[in-house]
């Protein structure tokens, strides 16, 4: 079962996808967006189609103190819209500081400032999906 991965940024859309046993993700594509949604779930139904994807993983945005915010509300308005378009389980996936996550692992790897700023989204996406296969992993 392959998963995608995804991390809906204010201008991109990260992407991750699981192996086809769904144990391991890794980092696909950044997609650039100008708040055009319904081209971006576009995009996403390609890869859906193109990768065999069974399950979406989105990260959902929430706030130090578990409230959702206006960007949470743009990750579940975003949800609905995938949901419309294909017929898979989209699953929402705590998000808290994962960007800041990627970000160290790219410093800690050396990566210069102007490469991390092209992978980050990637890598966000990469971190949300493994967190969640991690986890379902122990059910």
């Amino acid at each position: 079962m392959r998963y995608l991965g995804l991390d809906l940024g204010s201008r991109t859309l990260g992407m991750a996808l699981s192996d086809a046993t769904g144990t391991i993700a890794s980092s696909h594509k950044i997609v650039r967006h100008n708040e055009e949604y319904d081209r971006l779930v576009n995009d996403v139904v390609d890869v859906v189609s193109e990768w065999n994807v069974s399950a979406i993983v989105l990260g959902l945005p929430k706030n130090m103190n578990n409230s959702i915010g206006f960007k949470g509300e743009l990750s579940i308005e975003f949800k609905k819209k995938l949901e419309d378009r294909l017929n898979i389980p989209v699953y929402l996936e705590d998000e808290r500081l994962t960007t800041k996550e990627a970000e160290n692992l790219l410093i800690s790897n050396d990566t210069s400032r102007k490469k991390r700023k092209k992978v980050i989204d990637s890598m966000a996406a990469t971190i949300i999906l493994q967190s969640y296969l991690d986890r379902r992993k122990g059910d």
